[in-house]
């Protein structure tokens, strides 16, 4: 294709060559002149009839050398880029197998929470809310009134009560004194020990009337119920009027000072999971991450096998002895940082990924990288190395 393109090219040459010499004399050339041009315009079109091109034997040899150059060189292009798309799948391959088989990392990650649940510690009739749903409180802050009435009349009953006590102390105090110093002609020993008795006796009294208007005291500060942390009012369903039973939740505070997020890591991750580890959480519908550390590994999860049914016996469901499911251990992640914009609500789904700190520090990429590789392949068999030092394990029995 090559050679018929150079043809082609020397052929519009001569062409162009013969119009050339043709134009100066064409306007006043005589008729034998034009004839002349006539047979040269001939001769070159007869030379052409055949498509035989005007080109030496070496010019030939230079293009089909130039050809098959250019052939060669497609050709270890073509083989180049196959093997560079070769390698390149097999490593998305090597990193993706790495990443969703291997690599520490879970989406079955929830945000948690710590919740006060306020109950009161009297029972009344609720008399004033002085909360409403969804409303951010701080620690020590009012809630809702009891009723005092009752509480307030019963302080004020205690506290007569207690007068009276200490009235009658005095008065066994003061008879007790006398007796005592009156000579054993005047009074007995017996009647000495009887008032000395009494002033005991009426002591007893004034100290459990005083005991009783402290409690009277507490129960009409507990009319005011107040909040014990600081965090935000959820599901309110109270309202005035209601009764509030002593003992029995009615008002639920979320903590907001004890976020938290769990991992719940397959069994096999384990290996590759450190105390103090980076991670972030990423929840849906927010891209920026929750950063944070891993605090704690739980130390135990249920098994269902454990269960004992009828007699007393153990109930072991059946398996498939080829196929068997990791299980699921949480890893609680404290939070260090959370985005502008990313709001923290108790339930909702986060992608967990724990990154290395110690791995990131030392070696080089290449090194990483393989050790890496080395880790997710024996993790994948089950003959993973476990990173010494992580997980703490058992204290040993005191003696």
């Amino acid at each position: 294709m090559d050679a018929a393109v150079h043809d082609e090219a020397v052929r519009q040459d001569v062409m162009q060559a013969a119009v050339t010499k043709s134009s100066p004399s064409v306007d006043g050339a005589s008729a034998s002149r034009a004839s002349e041009l006539d047979d040269v315009a001939q001769t070159v079109s007869e030379g052409y009839s055949n498509e035989e091109p005007i080109v030496s034997s070496a010019g030939k040899q230079v293009v089909r050398r130039r050809g098959d150059a250019l052939r060669t060189v497609r050709f270890l292009l073509r083989k180049v880029a196959t093997a560079g798309i070769v390698v390149v799948a097999v490593l998305i391959a090597l990193v993706t197998w790495d990443h969703y088989n291997a690599g520490p990392w879970t989406r079955d990650g929830r945000v948690r929470v710590q919740v006060a649940s306020v109950a009161p510690q009297i029972s009344g009739q609720i008399t004033e809310l002085r909360i409403v749903d969804n409303q951010f409180v701080h620690k020590g802050d009012l809630l809702y009134v009891i009723d005092p009435f009752d509480f307030d009349v019963a302080l004020r009953t205690n506290k007569a009560i207690l007068q009276q006590r200490m009235a009658d102390l005095n008065v066994k105090d003061l008879q007790s004194e006398r007796r005592r110093r009156l000579s054993d002609l005047a009074s007995s020993t017996e009647e000495k020990q009887i008032y000395e008795g009494n002033a005991l006796q009426a002591k007893a009294a004034v100290d459990s009337a005083q005991q009783q208007v402290r409690q009277a005291e507490i129960n009409l500060q507990r009319t005011e119920v107040r909040s014990p942390v600081n965090g935000i009012v959820t599901n309110l369903l109270l309202r005035e009027g209601d009764y509030a039973h002593q003992g029995a939740t009615n008002v639920s505070v979320i903590d907001t000072d004890s976020y938290w997020i769990d991992g719940y890591f397959e069994e096999t991750k384990l290996a590759r999971l450190c105390m103090g580890d980076r991670a972030e959480a990423k929840l849906m519908g927010y891209p920026a991450p929750i950063t944070g550390r891993i605090a704690t590994v739980t130390r135990g999860v249920s098994v269902s096998n454990a269960a004992a049914s009828t007699q007393g016996l153990p109930n072991v469901d059946p398996v498939y002895t080829w196929v068997r499911l990791a299980q699921r251990v949480p890893v609680r992640i404290a939070i260090d940082n959370v985005p502008p914009g990313v709001p923290l609500v108790s339930g909702l789904t986060a992608t967990v990924t724990i990154r290395d700190g110690k791995n990131g520090e030392s070696g080089g990429l290449l090194q990483r990288v393989l050790a890496d590789l080395e880790t997710s392949f024996f993790g994948l068999i089950g003959k993973a190395s476990p990173r010494p030092g992580c997980i703490p394990g058992p204290s040993p029995p005191q003696r």
